[in-house]
């Protein structure tokens, strides 16, 4: 300040006297924002990189052991909820069924608590998968021996290279010191033999026909869709399960054999297959052992969903009363359908049974070569083509021509592609009108 009071003026040219007073505080906030920002992104990547060296080192700990381990003895468990894509897409890679242990199966089965049913081969209980999943685990008689083992080996090596809709699904098996099983899908509804002798409730007739027509798709996927022929030889009504829809799959692979394609007949040693359903060149041996045996059986099955009854009855006298000749007889008179109603299908279905007789009798032809391909029997029981008329079939119960017999065998070659001796192309209205 001037002597005279009046404050003195700022230089011009410089600043004002006295002490600075350094950064401002926004600056200051602005440099800890930034090197806040650095500090949290520096611990991140440190972290994430420890991670990552964590989770490589327990991989590699992983694919050591699995490498240590042998193949065989590495328990699979598709059972288990929330597995990965990666894994599903090795197991859909193998395309082999699960090996379960004798631990596991107790588990699933709640130590046999339940048993469904039980036959010359073993037992077979209800089990259930860890995810809900309902099973059949079928437990093989090892006293049985090398049965057993050929019955165990039949089943994996045939079904459980397959998977069709109309055939039963095998999820597994087991085989170590304690036992050796089967692990199935589960049928609820039980076997076709129960609807047609047994007490259980009876089934409308159409639903009986989709059953035929679903049995014979299962069987033309074994014979003709395969990579290799499977050869099923004990079809019959037991061997027919249905799920809960009714829907029916082949089942009880014991007996199933493959064979290549290019074979036009396989060489078994004695007799396969059930009394009743298994073809007769099994036991006259006029006619070398085909696919075909199949087919006959599955004709003898189409019998009895028709006539709802065993094809063979014994009758007081001991006198057989044999369905198949009679539908025969029926069939020659021009009376079958007569016979169909007497059977107690209703007027309705009276000619898509009748079709069904007429198929049957077709399948059940003496010579293999007379029968038709699954493929064949398929249409006609679909209605989709004309089924021409058979000619008779059970000559081999007539022992006087069985020299007439083998006399045939050159004449009735088997690879015959000829399919018009069984149908017309030509679609007939009333099968229109059914396929619809």
């Amino acid at each position: 300040m001037s002597a005279n009071g009046i404050p003195d003026r700022p230089s011009e040219n410089g600043p004002p006297d006295g002490p600075s007073d350094g950064p401002p505080p926004l600056f200051i906030a602005f440099l800890s924002l930034i090197f806040g920002l650095i500090v949290i992104i520096v611990v991140f990547y440190i972290i994430r990189y420890f991670r990552e060296k964590l989770n490589r080192t327990e991989t590699e700990t992983r694919n050591a052991a699995s490498a240590n381990k042998p193949e065989e003895d590495v328990v699979e468990v598709i059972w288990e909820a929330g597995q990965t894509m990666e894994r599903f897409l090795q197991e859909i890679r193998r395309e082999k069924p699960v090996r379960f242990t004798s631990l596991q199966l107790n588990n699933f089965t709640s130590n046999y608590s339940t048993r469904l049913g039980f036959g010359g081969f073993g037992e077979v209980y209800k089990g259930q998968f860890p995810n809900g999943v309902k099973i059949a685990v079928k437990v093989l008689n090892r006293n049985l021996g090398r049965i057993a083992e050929e019955q165990f080996m039949a089943e994996v090596g045939t079904i459980g290279r397959t998977y069709h809709i109309n055939l039963v699904r095998l999820y597994g098996f087991c085989h170590d010191q304690h036992m050796t099983a089967l692990v199935y899908e589960y049928m609820e509804n039980g076997s076709l033999d129960g609807y047609l002798f047994g007490k259980k409730r009876a089934l409308e007739w159409e639903k009986l026909h989709e059953i035929a027509i679903g049995t014979a798709k299962g069987l033309v996927y074994l014979h003709e869709e395969c990579q290799q022929r499977i050869i099923h030889y004990d079809i019959k009504p037991e061997n027919v399960l249905l799920d809960a829809n009714f829907s029916p799959k082949v089942a009880d692979f014991g007996l199933a054999k493959l064979c290549d394609r290019n074979k036009t007949h396989v060489t078994i040693s004695g007799y396969k297959g059930t009394p009743g359903y298994s073809a007769p060149e099994f036991l006259s041996g006029n006619y070398p052992i085909t696919h075909k045996c199949d087919v006959y059986s599955f004709g003898m099955v189409l019998f009895e969903i028709v006539g709802r009854r065993r094809n063979a009855i014994v009758g007081a006298s001991e006198s057989l009363d044999w369905f198949p000749k009679h539908v025969w007889e029926e069939y020659e008179k021009s009376e079958l359908g007569a016979m169909i109603l007497a059977c107690g299908i209703e007027e309705k279905n009276k000619e898509k049974a009748k079709r069904s007789c007429t198929v049957a009798l077709w399948c059940v032809q003496d010579s293999p070569a007379d029968r038709p391909p699954m493929s064949t029997v398929v249409k006609m029981l679909e209605g989709v083509v004309e089924v021409l008329p058979p000619p008779k079939p059970f000559r081999y119960l007539d022992l006087i021509k069985m020299t007439r017999l083998k006399s045939l065998e050159s004449s009735d070659g088997l690879n015959s592609s000829n399919q018009s001796r069984w149908y017309k192309e030509t679609t007939p209205i009333m099968a229109k009108h059914d396929t619809q």
